[in-house]
């Protein structure tokens, strides 16, 4: 799914009394195949060898979320179903009934068995809702933050809600990871990159909190901003020790809070001023 994408078509239960035949034959809409895509790949594959050519085939989503919303009427409580379902929603921007799905996915996962991987993608949801509008195309790169800030795309507003929302279902993805009844590679998966997205997120509140503390508006919160900014830098370095951006914006964050910063209007007229503590 996205940057966090992984084949969950190899989902399968990890002990053979450890989820049902249904659960364990999660598919994946990731990759577009399905048991029967595949079979249809590799007798493609073996009929184009044959004329030394490589086609390849289509894989229609819609056909596929049909396909999830009828086992879903066959079997309305498979948890498996409406997780498989809410992927491919996730796939076509349906991001509201993608939720919906993985609301009800949790609901049925009564033993946990795949509460991880759910919450995991239950997280990515909500991050790249994050990540849109305004505070996805404001540039963010550390390298400029302490030279004087003209008008432009400024985010305004940053909402607690907007980042302690992924964080937890990232969070809760660790928390029922040692129940995850899938194949190894999908729990290192989960394990590896769960409490990177979390580092991300919290590097990603610190850097939109700069960014407002940035605009033209004089609104006092400035320093306030920027202190709580440094806070949520270090929970990224406590993750991820080597997150080089992270690590440059610690050092401008420091260097705003110490000599203070301006930021110009449209005509070039200083329109605000914040004094550092020297």
């Amino acid at each position: 799914m996205k940057n966090d994408e992984t084949d969950k078509e190899e989902l399968k239960p990890s002990g053979e009394d450890s989820a049902t035949e249904e659960e364990s034959s999660l598919a994946s809409h990731a990759t577009g195949e399905v048991e029967e895509n595949q079979q249809a790949s590799l007798e493609a594959e073996e009929s184009d060898s044959e004329f030394g050519e490589d086609e390849e085939v289509e894989f229609d989503i819609d056909a596929q979320i049909e396909e999830f919303r009828q086992q879903i009427e066959e079997e309305p409580e498979n948890c498996v179903h409406h997780y498989n379902l809410g992927e491919a929603l996730v796939e076509v921007g349906e991001l509201d009934e993608a939720k919906s799905e993985f609301d009800l996915a949790l609901e049925y996962d009564e033993e946990k068995a795949f509460s991880s991987i759910i919450h995991f993608a239950i997280g990515n949801l909500y991050y790249h809702k994050l990540i849109s509008g305004i505070q996805g195309t404001v540039v963010r790169s550390s390298v400029g933050l302490h030279s004087a800030h003209k008008a432009g795309g400024t985010i305004t507003q940053v909402e607690r809600e907007d980042y302690e929302l992924p964080i937890a279902e990232f969070e809760s993805s660790i928390k029922y990871l040692d129940k995850l009844k899938a194949d190894d590679e999908i729990a290192e998966y989960v394990s590896k990159n769960a409490p990177q997205q979390i580092a991300d997120i919290y590097y990603k509140w610190a850097s939109d909190l700069i960014d407002k503390s940035r605009q033209i508006d004089l609104y006092g919160e400035e320093i306030k901003d920027v202190k709580e900014a440094a806070k949520h830098l270090k929970k990224t370095l406590e993750i991820d020790p080597n997150h080089s951006q992270a690590i440059l914006m610690v050092k401008y964050a420091k260097m705003m809070l110490q000599e203070g910063w301006q930021a110009y209007d449209e005509y070039g007229f200083e329109a605000k001023k914040i004094e550092g503590s020297g």
